[in-house]
C-alpha cells in the first residue's frame, strides 16, 4: 500500500515538475498522503526551478500599533477591548520612533498590522504611514492588513480604490497577507464572523495589485478547517495569482490556541506544518515564494523546510505581539548573521532581499 500511494504522489510531484497543474482531487491526495519525503523531493525540485539554490530572508521590523479591535475573534489572542488594563494605542510619534529605533539596523522594511479600533480616526492611520515615510524615505512600509483596509473604507466613507490609492500617495509601500485565515464561509461564521468574506478579502487583493500594489497571501491552518477548505483556499489564491500577478508570497501560518477561545484545540505539529508548506509549493504553481515564518514554527523546523520547498523564512523581526499573545515560545527577534548561519546550514545561498524581492546582499 504505502509503494502505491508513493507512486501517487510521485506522479503528481512530475506533474508540476514538468510544467503541470494540480486539481482540487489531485493536490488533496497531497496532503493526505503521509509520504513527506517525496512531497519533499518534488516541493524541493520546484523551488529550484524557481529560485535556484537562493533563499531568501529580509531585515525587517514589526509594529503592532494598537491592539484594540472591534471584531475580537475567537482564533485570536492579541486583541482587546478599550477598557481592558492591557489593552494600548501607540501615538504616531511613537510609532515612527520604533521604525527609527531599527534605522541603525539597516533595516529594509516596516511591517505593520494592528486591531480595528473602534474611535481612531481614518487621519490617524493615513498620517501614520505619512509620518513614517517622511523619517524613513528609503525603508518600505508594508501595513496593514484586508481586513484593516475594509475598516478605513467604512470609518471614512471612501472606496476600496480610493483608500489604497490615498496610502499609496503617502508612502505605503505593499501590503501583508494577513486577515485571510481559511475562506470556507463556515469557518468564518464559527470564528471571525465579523471579519470580511472571502469575497471581499480577494477584491481587496485585487484592487491593490490593479493600482500597482504588491501583497503577501496567507491562511491560518490547524483550527476548525478541513483539508478540503485548506486547498480550496489555495486554489482562489492560485485563481487570483492568474488573473494579477500581485502576490510576492505565500505564508501559511500555524494556528497558536493558547490564550484564546479556541484554547481546547492542540495546535499544529511540527510534521503538518512541514506537509503544508511542501503542498503549498506544488498546488501554488504560479508563487514564486513560500515562506515559512519562523516566528510561527520556530528557527530550526524554518531550516528543515528549506528541503521541502520553501525559499523564504522571513527577517529579522524584532518585535512580534501578535503570535506571541498566543503562546508562541520563539523570540521576538533574530539576528541577521543567525539567519544567515541557518540558510547556508542547510546547504543553500542566503540573499537578503527586500520587500519586492530585488536582491540587496548575497552570503
Amino acid at each position: 500500500m504505502l509503494i502505491k500511494e508513493k507512486s501517487v504522489i510521485a506522479e503528481l510531484g512530475e506533474k508540476v515538475v514538468s510544467g503541470g497543474r494540480l486539481t482540487k482531487k489531485e493536490a488533496l491526495k497531497l496532503y493526505k498522503s503521509n509520504d513527506i519525503l517525496t512531497l519533499g523531493y518534488y516541493g524541493r525540485e520546484l523551488k529550484k526551478q524557481k529560485t535556484g539554490d537562493k533563499v531568501f530572508f529580509i531585515t525587517n521590523r514589526h509594529i503592532n500599533h494598537t491592539n484594540i479591535c472591534l471584531n475580537r475573534c475567537k482564533f485570536c489572542a492579541f486583541s482587546r477591548d478599550e477598557n481592558e488594563p492591557d489593552a494600548y494605542v501607540m501615538s504616531i510619534e511613537e510609532v515612527v520612533e520604533k521604525g527609527l529605533e531599527s534605522a541603525k539596523d539597516n533595516i529594509s522594511e516596516l511591517h505593520i498590522v494592528g486591531g480595528c479600533h473602534p474611535t481612531l480616526p481614518y487621519s490617524y492611520y493615513l498620517d501614520m504611514i505619512r509620518e513614517l515615510h517622511k523619517a524613513l524615505p528609503s525603508v518600505h512600509i508594508q501595513a496593514f492588513t484586508a481586513v484593516e483596509i475594509d475598516y478605513f473604507a467604512q470609518i471614512s466613507n471612501k472606496s476600496i480604490h480610493e483608500v489604497l490609492a490615498e496610502f499609496k500617495d503617502v508612502g505605503l509601500g505593499s501590503l501583508p497577507g494577513g486577515g485571510a485565515e481559511i475562506f470556507s464561509e463556515r469557518t468564518r461564521a464559527l470564528a471571525w464572523e465579523k471579519k470580511v468574506g472571502a469575497a471581499r478579502w480577494l477584491e481587496i487583493m485585487e484592487a491593490a495589485h490593479n493600482l500597482g500594489i504588491n501583497s503577501n497571501a496567507t491562511m491560518l491552518y490547524g483550527h476548525i478547517e478541513t483539508l478540503e477548505e485548506r486547498i480550496d483556499h489555495m486554489m482562489r489564491l492560485r485563481d487570483l495569482q492568474d488573473k494579477t500577478g500581485g502576490f510576492k508570497a505565500f505564508i501559511p501560518l500555524a494556528f497558536h490556541p493558547m490564550n484564546t477561545e479556541l484554547d481546547q484545540l492542540s495546535g499544529t505539529t511540527g510534521y503538518e506544518d512541514i506537509k503544508t508548506l511542501a503542498v503549498a509549493r506544488l498546488v501554488l504553481d504560479n508563487f514564486d515564494h513560500i515562506k515559512a515564518f519562523w516566528i510561527m514554527i520556530g528557527p530550526k523546523l524554518a531550516q528543515v523546510s528549506l528541503q521541502f520547498g520553501v525559499d523564504d523564512i522571513d527577517g529579522t523581526v524584532v518585535e512580534e505581539k501578535i503570535t506571541h499573545s498566543a503562546g508562541a515560545e520563539t523570540e521576538e527577534y533574530i539576528e541577521k548573521n543567525k539567519l544567515i548561519h541557518l540558510i547556508k546550514d542547510a546547504g543553500y545561498t542566503p540573499v537578503e532581499r527586500d520587500t519586492l524581492y530585488n536582491e540587496l546582499n548575497t552570503f
